[in-house]
């Protein structure tokens, strides 16, 4: 048990390695003509100048508040929020820089079909993926090994709930800074071009497209980044500050108390999910449809294979972790409750992927409305917004009750820890324990969205922008499924840390 700190720094190291050799499998290939080769740089360029102008001012927020957790906290707490900032800003432009590279490489690719250019956009994000979730992790783990085991610090699980903090504070600016940049330049891009000028989408005509997918790179990638980074190390951190604070555990004791199968519970959950990861992005290949539910499958099909993977991993792990403990009543109780977050998780997908798609009734029903104005259609594509916020509502009170139920299945009490209420923590990391591949699909979409622009610009035949518009129709679904993750693993890691 103790070594499974130091196994899931090895998962993150290779999730990192794998991040390198998609980069050089990228970087490898086609980027077009010298005018595919201009826009790609100018967006590049934009990108870079917004986060680097961002990142200036959110210093001095990071600055700020390290000394103010040195003072109130403890000085190694400062540090450790610093090492969370550091490590979620740096998964950030990484993920950014290459995104901006894969743009015209998955133009130049969908001349010859969505076979090619689908696994360049995905390599493009997995990235972003693989970055996000290898940093979150290598991070927290060295954190946890150093301040935790090596040193036994004072208010050691203090200290590692800060890097938490740290990513927080990232994510904070880079999700609404670059979520509005985002969404002004491309209302701005669509006022001047289609609405005044009456022009296409993306004419090379109008210079604001350049800012449009520029946002598209800092608002849903580098944005979306750090609020999954955020999210996915906070969900590790919940269930272990949750144990550590309700059992009143010290460092020094970390190692010897029947809880430390509780404290490395979701790390290695955390493990299981990011070499399950690894495994399932080798299996997003692209086919000659331009189909949408066929490229769909194939986009998806990592997902599918990490999550299967993620499902028998946690069930093997909780027998091995509980199953010789006399303080556990069922073995595979917890085990219920992190796969119970990782199906809701899924069924949140489903649930945007439903009411986003243009292949089910609620966008057809919106599409169809267009015909009587823009009144019908706003009011339509609010009510669909509205009703599929109760769907998932409902599924995350399911998912609740079931992590709670399996939570208590496995025991009631130890010290002032519920079970249930440690339930609910564990359910948090099985919804993104496979965020590695999450991530890779998410990211996907805004390169995809860039590729269909640089079509436009640099006037290609429009059997290209053919292609690309397919891919991009699949990649504002991808977005929204990994909002649910998001915001449904914010909610089980809140209430956890509620009853803390």
């Amino acid at each position: 048990m103790e070594s499974i700190p130091y196994i899931a720094a090895l998962s993150a190291i290779a999730g990192l390695i794998l991040a390198g050799y998609f980069f050089r499998d990228v970087k490898k290939a086609d980027p077009g003509n010298a005018r595919m080769v201009h826009l790609m740089t100018e967006i590049q360029k934009g990108a870079r100048a917004f986060l680097s102008q961002e990142y200036k001012w959110v210093s001095i927020f990071v600055v700020a508040m390290a000394i103010l957790i040195a003072i109130l906290i403890a000085p190694l707490a400062a540090v450790t929020y610093v090492v969370g900032a550091i490590l979620s800003a740096t998964a950030g432009y990484v993920g950014m820089t290459v995104a901006t590279m894969a743009n015209a490489r998955t133009t130049q690719a969908a001349k010859d079909g969505p076979g090619k250019a689908l696994p360049i956009a995905f390599r493009g994000g997995a990235v972003m993926g693989f970055s996000v979730a290898g940093l979150a992790l290598l991070g927290l783990m060295l954190v946890y090994i150093v301040f935790v085991i090596a040193l036994e610090v004072d208010k050691a699980f203090e200290v590692v709930t800060a890097y938490g903090l740290g990513a927080s504070s990232i994510a904070l600016f880079s999700r609404v800074g670059g979520g509005i940049y985002t969404k002004a330049a491309d209302v701005g891009a669509d006022l001047v071009g289609k609405v005044e000028a009456g022009i296409p989408e993306d004419d090379p005509r109008n210079p604001a497209t350049i800012a449009d997918n520029v946002g598209d790179n800092v608002g849903d990638v580098a944005g979306m980044g750090a609020d999954l980074f955020e999210s996915y190390a906070g969900s590790i951190i919940a269930p272990i500050s949750l144990v550590a604070f309700a059992t009143g555990l010290a460092a020094e004791n970390a190692t010897q108390s029947v809880t430390i199968s509780l404290l490395v519970f979701p790390m290695a959950i955390a493990f299981a999910g990011m070499v399950a990861s690894i495994i399932g992005s080798f299996f997003v290949k692209g086919g000659k449809s331009t189909d949408s539910k066929a490229l769909s499958h194939a986009l998806h099909m990592g997902t599918n294979i990490a999550m299967l993977i993620t499902v028998i991993a946690t069930v093997i792990l909780a027998g091995w972790l509980f199953g010789q403990e006399t303080a556990f009543d069922n073995a595979y109780g917890l085990a219920i409750s992190v796969i119970g977050g990782l199906l809701v998780g899924w069924a949140l997908g489903k649930t945007a992927e439903f009411y986003t798609s243009d292949h089910y009734g609620p966008v057809k029903k919106i599409a169809d409305q267009t015909k009587t104005g823009p009144a019908t259609t706003i009011l339509g594509g609010i009510s669909a917004g509205m009703v599929s916020v109760a769907a998932s509502v409902g599924l995350l009170a399911v998912g609740v009750l079931i992590a709670y139920w399996g939570g208590e299945m496995a025991f009631d009490s130890i010290g002032n820890l519920d079970g249930g209420i440690y339930g609910i923590a564990v359910a948090a990391i099985g919804m993104l324990a496979t965020t590695g591949v999450v991530v890779s699909v998410d990211a996907y979409g805004p390169i995809a969205d860039n590729a269909g622009g640089i079509a436009e610009m640099s006037e290609l035949d429009p059997s290209v922008r053919e292609v690309t518009d397919a891919l991009d129709s699949l990649g504002n679904t991808t977005a929204a499924i990994a909002k649910g993750f998001a915001v449904g693993s914010a909610a089980l890691t809140a209430l956890a840390e509620l009853f803390r």
